[in-house]
């Protein structure tokens, strides 16, 4: 997501948001995140205060967006999980659950799942094996 100064990074994440600088009296200090394709930018104060989201507020408002507008914020772009053999497909923000669903997907149905990043890379997962092919 677009920052300025200083960003709100979870260390188990790439995803990003501005905090808005330092805190004049009363301001807001909850982390903002940008839409160009809306033109909007949110604070995430709903995520933090009614729906608890804490450390994961960011990827939250980022899924929310993109199941109601079927794109995602500035600088997000999911990993995705496609299995070959049905139409079984999940986006994630991170790999480890995309990697996490290829594999159990894989194991129950002995279905190849094809797992892909963000920048293109891709890993295949057949049964409990995964195996890196290029682009």
């Amino acid at each position: 997501m677009a920052l300025e100064s200083p960003s709100v990074v979870d260390e188990n994440s790439d995803l990003e948001a501005d905090t808005g600088g330092s805190n004049p009296q009363g301001a807001n200090m909850d982390p903002t995140v940008r839409c160009s394709t809306c033109g909007r930018e949110w604070q995430l104060t709903y995520e933090l205060e009614e729906l608890h989201a804490g450390n994961r507020a960011i990827e939250q408002f980022a899924l929310d967006h993109h199941r109601h507008t079927g794109h995602y914020p500035d600088n997000v772009s999911p990993w995705t999980a496609t299995c070959r053999a049905c139409p079984a497909e999940e986006l994630y923000l991170e790999e480890r659950p995309a990697m996490r669903f290829g594999r159990t997907h894989a194991r129950h149905t002995d279905h190849e799942v094809v797992v892909t990043g963000p920048d293109g890379e891709q890993e295949t997962v057949e049964g409990a094996h995964v195996t890196h092919t290029d682009r």
